[in-house]
C-alpha cells in the first residue's frame, strides 16, 4: 500500500477527477518549485470511486479560476498543523481573461495582441464564449 504523509502546513487540492491532477500539475508549474509537492493518482474515494489530490508542503497562491475550468468539483484545502483550518469548494468562473485560447482562425485574438475573454454561457455543459468573435469552447470535465 502507497503511504503519503500528512503535510505540517501548506495546500491539499482534493477531489481532482481522476486523471487531471498532471493537468493541474502543469498548469501550476509545481514541478519548477524548491518544495515539496505530492501528485497522488486514482486514490481511492468513496464518493467518485477513484480521484487524484495534489498535496504542496507550502502556502501558495494559486489560481482558482484555473482549477475551476479543469475541474469545477474539486476542493482546495488550506493545512495548518497538520489539520484543515480552510476548505474552498471551487466553481466555474462567469468571465476568463487571458487564460483560454480562442480556437477561431478570423477571430482577432488570433492577429493582435489582445487578452482573450471568454464569458460562461452554458454552466452544466462547461461552454464558454469568446468574447470577441462568439465563438464556443467546451472546458473542464463536469
Amino acid at each position: 500500500m502507497l503511504n503519503v504523509n500528512s503535510i505540517k502546513k501548506g495546500i491539499v487540492i482534493d477531489h481532482i477527477k481522476a486523471g487531471y491532477a498532471y493537468e493541474i500539475f502543469k498548469l501550476l508549474e509545481l514541478d519548477k518549485t524548491n518544495y515539496k509537492v505530492a501528485l497522488i493518482m486514482n486514490v481511492d474515494s468513496k464518493k467518485n470511486g477513484v480521484k487524484d489530490m495534489i498535496k504542496i508542503d507550502n502556502v501558495i497562491d494559486i489560481n482558482h479560476d484555473i482549477l475551476g475550468l479543469i475541474d469545477a468539483n474539486l476542493t482546495v484545502n488550506i493545512i495548518e498543523n497538520e489539520k484543515i483550518i480552510s476548505k474552498s469548494k471551487i466553481k466555474l468562473p462567469e468571465v476568463v481573461y487571458g487564460f483560454i485560447k480562442c480556437k477561431n482562425p478570423r477571430c482577432v485574438t488570433m492577429h493582435e495582441k489582445v487578452v482573450t475573454r471568454f464569458i460562461l454561457e452554458d454552466e452544466k455543459n462547461c461552454i464558454y464564449r469568446c468574447h470577441f468573435c462568439d465563438h464556443y469552447r467546451k472546458m473542464g470535465v463536469k
